[in-house]
C-alpha cells in the first residue's frame, strides 16, 4: 500500500512538474519574500506499530509471534509558516489525525483449542490532536517549481485513549498512553500556481514514547513496547 501511495505521489509530481516547466509566466513571483504565510494541509496516512516482541518464556506456550500492518487514516491541519532565511522556514501545523493500527497474533494451536474466542487481529484506533513544528529547507526556485526537505518534532494527544478508564471490563482492549512524542522527516515539492502555492509532501513520523500500558491480558503481555510509525502523503495550499 505504501508503494502504491508513492507511485501516486510521483504521478502527481510529474504532472505538476510538467505544468510548471511549460509555464511561461512565473506565478506568485514575490510570494516567498513575505514573512508569514498561512494555509491548510490535508493528508492520507498509513500507520502501524513498531514493537518489541517479548522474550518472556511464560508466553511461549500461548503466543508464537506478533505482527503489525499499515492501515489507512486521515489528517487535516492548518499551517502557520514563518520565513527565517532565504532557504529556511519554520512551520507550525496544529491539526487532527485519525489513525488505525492493526496487530496480528499467532496463537499456538493448543491455546486456541482451549480458548477459541481469542482474536487473531486487534485494531487500535486513535484520534490525535497534533502540535508539530517543522523546519523547512528549500532549494532554489526553478520557474514555478521548488523542492524542499523537512525535519521536526510533534506532540500528539490521543483523545480516544482508554488510559484513564480503570474500570473497563473489556479485557481485549489494547490500552495506550494518551501522549506521544515523535520526530519527523519528509520531502516535498512546491508548485506556484496563479492564485495559491500548492505542495505535495511525503513525510514519515517515528514515535519515541512507549505507548503500551501493562495489564493482565495476553494481548499486552506478548509485547514489551509499542511505538507508532506513520507515513503521510499530504497536500498543502498556502495563500
Amino acid at each position: 500500500m505504501v508503494k502504491r501511495i508513492i507511485h501516486i505521489a510521483f504521478f502527481f509530481l510529474l504532472l505538476m512538474g510538467s505544468i510548471g516547466v511549460k509555464a511561461q509566466v512565473n506565478y506568485l513571483a514575490a510570494f516567498d519574500e513575505d514573512l508569514l504565510h498561512y494555509g491548510i494541509q490535508i493528508g492520507y496516512t498509513q500507520s502501524k506499530f513498531d514493537f518489541h516482541y517479548t522474550y518472556d518464556e511464560s508466553m511461549t506456550p500461548y503466543e508464537q509471534g506478533t505482527r503489525s500492518y499499515y492501515t489507512p487514516g486521515f489528517h487535516i491541519a492548518v499551517i502557520g509558516d514563518m520565513k527565517l532565511t532565504r532557504f529556511m522556514n519554520l512551520r507550525f501545523l496544529p491539526g487532527l489525525t485519525l489513525i488505525n493500527r492493526t496487530l496480528r497474533y499467532s496463537w499456538s494451536d493448543e491455546y486456541l483449542a482451549s480458548h477459541p474466542s481469542m482474536d487473531a487481529y486487534r485494531n487500535v484506533e486513535s484520534v490525535y490532536g497534533e502540535l508539530p513544528f517543522d523546519l523547512k529547507f528549500r532549494s532554489m526556485r526553478y520557474r514555478n517549481f521548488r523542492p524542499y526537505l523537512t525535519v521536526g518534532a510533534s506532540y500528539g494527544f490521543d483523545f480516544a485513549s482508554l488510559r484513564n478508564n480503570r474500570n473497563s471490563q473489556n479485557q481485549s482492549i489494547i490500552r495506550l498512553n494518551t501522549s506521544d512524542l515523535r520526530y519527523t522527516a519528509g520531502l516535498g515539492f512546491d508548485f506556484y500556481l496563479r492564485y495559491v502555492k500548492f505542495a505535495i509532501e511525503l513525510k514519515m513520523t517515528f514515535g519515541m514514547i512507549d505507548l503500551k500500558i501493562d495489564n493482565d491480558t495476553y494481548y499486552n503481555q506478548s509485547i514489551d513496547g509499542l511505538n507508532t510509525r506513520t507515513f503521510m502523503l499530504g497536500f498543502t495550499f498556502e495563500g
